[in-house]
């Protein structure tokens, strides 16, 4: 029983160890304007059944926005879910809202 009670405890702490607070030097506060391609997705409801994935790409050449791309794709609403919505006031209610898509960018 020791050696799997030995397993267990450093994975354990490896499994700690990973979930540090890390900072991400991927993330950015500006734009490099210099020379950089700027992506932009977002999404609108259109109607009860349909939304509209917007997806803009700025290119940026020597400080100045070179062009401009946009794509626009319906696709399936996701419906709606009820939730609870406080007022200022800290009153509470049940709504109901329309779902959202989450946003997940990979890039290689």
């Amino acid at each position: 029983m020791q050696p799997n009670r030995l397993v267990f405890s450093v994975l354990s702490l490896l499994l700690l160890a990973s979930c540090r607070n890390k900072k991400n030097e991927d993330i950015t506060e500006s734009v490099n304007k210099a020379g950089s391609v700027e992506t932009a997705v977002t999404v609108e409801h259109a109607d009860s059944t349909h939304d509209i994935l917007i997806t803009k790409h700025r290119v940026w050449n020597n400080f100045t926005a070179y062009k401009t791309i946009e794509y626009r794709d319906t696709i399936p609403a996701l419906g709606n879910t009820t939730t609870t919505a406080e007022n200022k006031d800290g009153k509470t209610k049940q709504v109901t809202i329309k779902k959202e898509y989450e946003i997940f960018i990979t890039v290689k």
